[in-house]
């Protein structure tokens, strides 16, 4: 059981950095000019239409990675035998991270490719709310109500 515990940990972890990852070479591709920067700096009706796809992403899916995870886990894993909630509940942390990170590739590709500041504001707010989503044993266990054995 420990050993499953530390497996799945480790492999949240691993997703948790790969997210940061992804945002950060995101970023560096937009400011060394890798990806296409500005090209629908001058088409208003475009970064209007792509800036308010990238709010009510935002807005939508923020929330919901937030919300659904607490609903699902007190609803559905906490009734489960201990095997099958803790990969599920490392499916839906997956899960929810997968929508964070929707977020941020959504809005920093937005960014850099309209030059508005929107973007960038939309993609900090999903990276702030990954703080929320930071993996460990300890918040493993305490969410899936399982004692540390000795």
């Amino acid at each position: 059981m420990e050993e499953r515990i530390r497996h799945i940990v480790k492999s949240l972890k691993t997703g948790y950095i790969l997210f940061w990852v992804v945002a950060i070479l995101l970023v560096i591709g937009g400011e060394t000019e890798l990806l296409p920067v500005g090209i629908l700096a001058d088409n208003v009706r475009a970064c209007y239409f792509l800036e308010t796809i990238g709010i009510l992403l935002t807005a939508v899916c923020i929330p919901l990675s937030m919300k659904l995870f607490s609903l699902v886990l007190t609803r559905k894993i906490d009734k489960l035998t201990f095997p099958i909630a803790l990969s599920r509940y490392a499916s839906w942390s997956f899960v929810r991270l997968g929508l964070l990170g929707l977020v941020v590739i959504y809005n920093l590709l937005c960014y850099y490719m309209t030059l508005s500041s929107t973007g960038a504001l939309c993609a900090l707010c999903a990276l702030t709310a990954s703080f929320f989503c930071l993996p460990g044993e300890k918040r493993l266990r305490n969410e899936l109500h399982i004692d540390k054995e000795e």
